[in-house]
């Protein structure tokens, strides 16, 4: 399909060396994009043995997200950008959350770097008239009992993909978000290495399966495309039916 062909452009997937990110990042490059993916660690070999990465045809960068001095400071090889994905996220159990430092240390991850980082490459979007995607979750939506941070930062992720969709409409960005329901990623290790609670969480899932990568991935090239240049501030809900 034409309107799917990302040939020529620039894409930028924060968080885009494993998980939903990396998934969404080698689907724009099958679609003929140019993508460049960063992460936390020194080089992209660092994750060659890690489960949901594949850096093949990707550029990688190292980028610390949880520290917005290094954001403000992140200097990109690419001159031109078309979309930016901000895909990057964190989670503390076991209660960590409930403790401030945690807490912060999470809301720093999951909502203070999105908005440094749409904020760093807004003059590039506005440029080339482009695409921005805050990938949320639908704990947006939910209490998750134990992660307050996690639920609290996603809420505001959902607010700020609304409030920034408005603010920049009329520099031409198109600020949309996707909203991951129960993904197969290491994020979510917790549930699907566990049988009892995979099979509890699937029992709610219409589709009775996980959501992969994959998945994630058709909504945003749906969202960077001229099919959705009507759109704006909106929040697609990928889970299988979840919370329907």
């Amino acid at each position: 399909m034409q309107e799917l062909d990302f040939g020529g452009k620039q894409v930028f997937v924060v968080g885009g060396s494993s998980g939903i990110g990396n998934g969404i990042a080698q689907a724009f490059r099958k679609k003929g994009a140019r993508v460049a993916v960063c992460g936390t660690r020194a080089k992209a070999s660092d994750y060659a043995a890690e489960e949901g990465s594949r850096l093949e045809g990707l550029d990688y960068t190292r980028l610390d997200v949880s520290d917005p001095v290094t954001i403000e400071s992140f200097n990109p090889y690419f001159e031109r950008l078309d979309v930016l994905v901000l895909a990057q996220g964190a989670v503390l159990y076991k209660r960590g959350e409930f403790e401030m430092a945690g807490f912060r240390k999470v809301l720093e991850v999951n909502l203070i770097s999105l908005m440094a980082c749409a904020s760093k490459f807004r003059p590039m979007l506005q440029a080339s008239k482009g695409s921005l995607i805050i990938v949320s979750s639908t704990a947006a939506f939910h209490a998750t009992m134990g992660n307050p941070a996690y639920n609290a930062s996603k809420a505001g992720a959902v607010g700020l993909t609304r409030t920034l969709a408005q603010a920049w409409a009329e520099g031409g960005i198109r600020v949309n978000g996707i909203a991951p329901g129960l993904v197969d990623t290491k994020m979510t290790k917790v549930t699907t290495d566990n049988p009892k609670r995979l099979q509890e969480a699937l029992s709610r899932i219409p589709l009775k399966r996980l959501g992969t990568p994959a998945d994630m991935a058709g909504a945003a090239l749906f969202l960077a495309s001229p099919l959705a240049s009507y759109i704006i501030g909106q929040t697609i809900v990928v889970d299988g039916g979840l919370i329907s």
